[in-house]
């Protein structure tokens, strides 16, 4: 088990220093793992089951959490919350009728696993909280231990007055369970770091920008496959400009204007480690479900730590500031900071193709 030495010592070499927020997380996690194989409950004890992390987007909530689990020797699994959802999901599709499906199909799911950790939690639909209420049971009563980061709070979790009520159960399980911290500091760490030496967001549509677009795409690939093909994303069909090995150039409007979900991003961050998304009209934007399956695309591009390229007719930060009508904007701001900077290292790094 890791020491909080340890973990103190991995971030320094990274040239971090954690500020009092992130050194309480930091506790909580060890004492969560020092928990790990001994009854969560007894007459005497009440361990916590779990920490929960929130605050605001670039607070290092992630960071702090990915540096403890990756020193952690125990059967684990670390996954954002929109995959987690897909793989219940498909679960349950095929799973045979029962008085509780849910829970036996979330027995199954988490069988062997000693710790669990979901990055961006969150609950907007009724159908999701649902289905995480019954999960989170069923995870604490077998003994799970399991660390949430999360952009909300525990009572701010499914916001929405309709159905916040029905979810009241599930938010004092989190609130009774897990150790509950605020990452409140005042910086968001995304911002300020130092340029990529190859840029990645491109305005407007110009010649240039066309032309610094086909370098991108043939620095990974080649010109080879610099040529219009169909592909699949969740079973439906995708034209795009180009598609190699490892990576795809496909238009803003066939991605986010067209009805997608959050499952054609997932598929599609699993056929490649790079994406340049072409032709971006920001007046697109202001539709809300539009810009919805942007800030989806963002996160799951981000969590896999894929390279993404934008070209856009204007400056895409300054497009989406004061936007609203979807959810986690934010967030989408800080992680297109980073995505853009020398500090993040994506799965593109070190595969460009050999020169002739």
């Amino acid at each position: 088990m890791p020491t909080e030495a340890q973990v103190l010592k991995t971030l320094t070499a990274h040239g971090i220093h954690p500020d009092a927020a992130q050194c309480e997380a930091i506790s909580a996690l060890i004492a969560l793992l020092a928990s790990i194989g001994q009854p969560a409950r007894s007459a005497a004890i009440n361990r916590p089951q779990g920490v929960y992390c929130h605050g605001l987007p670039g607070r290092g909530k992630s960071l702090m959490v990915d540096t403890v689990f990756e020193l952690a020797n125990y059967q684990k699994r670390r996954l954002h919350f929109h995959e987690f959802l897909r793989e219940m999901n498909r679960r349950l599709v095929s799973a045979p009728r029962s008085d509780d499906r849910l829970g036996s199909v979330a027995k199954q799911w988490l069988d062997g696993i000693e710790l669990l950790c979901f990055d961006e939690f969150h609950v907007h639909d009724i159908a999701d909280a649902f289905l995480m209420g019954r999960f989170l049971d069923t995870a604490i009563d077998l003994g799970v231990r399991i660390v949430l980061t999360s952009n909300y709070a525990p009572d701010a979790l499914l916001s929405n007055p309709e159905f916040h009520e029905r979810f009241l159960p599930t938010i004092e399980q989190i609130k009774r369970n897990f150790t509950v911290i605020h990452f409140d500091g005042a910086r968001d760490y995304r911002f300020g770091g130092e340029e990529a030496p190859l840029p990645h967001f491109f305005a407007p549509l110009d010649a240039t920008t066309r032309e610094a677009l086909a370098n991108i795409f043939e620095r990974y690939e080649g010109d080879e496959a610099l040529a219009p093909v169909t592909l699949s994303a969740a079973g439906r069909p995708l034209a795009a400009r180009a598609a190699g090995a490892a990576l795809l150039w496909a238009d803003f409007e066939a991605l986010c204007v067209a009805n997608r979900s959050h499952l054609d991003y997932l598929d599609l961050a699993e056929q490649c480690q790079g994406l340049i998304l072409d032709n971006l009209h920001t007046g697109w934007l202001a539709t809300s479900h539009t810009l919805q399956r942007f800030i989806w695309l963002v996160d799951i591009f981000y969590d896999r730590k894929h390279a993404l390229f934008i070209a856009s007719d204007q400056p895409i930060e300054a497009a989406l500031s004061g936007l609203e009508g979807a959810h986690d904007l934010s967030r989408t701001l800080s992680r297109l900071a980073e995505m853009q900077s020398r500090a993040y290292r994506n799965t593109l790094d070190g595969l460009t193709i050999s020169p002739d």
